[in-house]
């Protein structure tokens, strides 16, 4: 079966645990970046090294990987919907602008543009696909039940969005204290349906080091 996991959490190198000491955070820095720039001068993860080629356009990287790991040996990997890849593509940028604020005045503002964004995206989880949709059908058509952006399979899109949705809500929780509505249960559904796929579960950072890479990210409200 073909694996996702390259594309999830994009990294070509070991996630640090928070009981890493200072000096082996910093020796394995050192290394760490000495390698990058070895492989790859200039460049910033992802990249993909293949016979002894490096590609670093993450556009020209997806494109490899469809062309060479594709139908009818491994599963398809583009989305069949064109509006799947863009679902969900505001949500990271009003995060960003939500967690790096410390303007009291200005954080409920934020936080409506960053729900204005999640709404989005929930509508889009619960609304029906083309392929969900029976034309012979007298019944209204209900909302969705698949798992993913594009279906019950992991598609590039996911790749794309699964990890940036994760970050947000680990991040606006630690340090904002703010939860995904209740009521968006498409997204909820979608978040669920991530932690019991191997390629998502076996990727995906810790809550606590999610939390240390932003400590000094996310502003304090003074």
């Amino acid at each position: 079966r073909r694996s996702r996991s390259a594309t999830l959490y994009r990294s070509v190198t070991p996630t640090l645990t928070c009981s890493s000491s200072p000096s082996n955070v910093a020796e394995f820095r050192k290394f760490e970046n000495q390698f990058l720039q070895d492989l790859a001068p200039g460049a910033q993860p992802p990249f993909l090294l293949y016979d002894n080629e490096v590609k670093t356009d993450t556009n020209k990287i997806e494109e490899f990987l469809e062309e060479i790991l594709c139908p009818p040996k491994y599963p398809r990997l583009a989305a069949r919907n064109p509006e799947s890849n863009t679902a969900g593509n505001t949500v990271f940028s009003k995060f960003s602008a939500y967690i790096k604020n410390s303007n009291p005045g200005t954080n409920d503002t934020l936080e409506k543009g960053l729900v204005k964004a999640l709404a989005k995206l929930d509508e889009y989880l619960n609304s029906a696909l083309p392929e969900e949709i029976d034309e012979n059908s007298a019944e209204d058509v209900g909302l969705s039940t698949r798992k993913f952006l594009d279906g019950n399979d992991l598609t590039l899109a996911d790749c794309n969005l699964l990890p940036k949705l994760h970050i947000v809500q680990v991040v606006s929780r630690k340090y904002r204290g703010f939860e995904f509505p209740k009521q968006f249960t498409g997204i909820w559904r979608y978040l669920e349906n991530a932690k019991d796929c191997e390629e998502f579960a076996h990727t995906c950072p810790k809550d606590e080091e999610i939390e240390q890479a932003y400590a000094m990210v996310a502003k304090a409200l003074k």
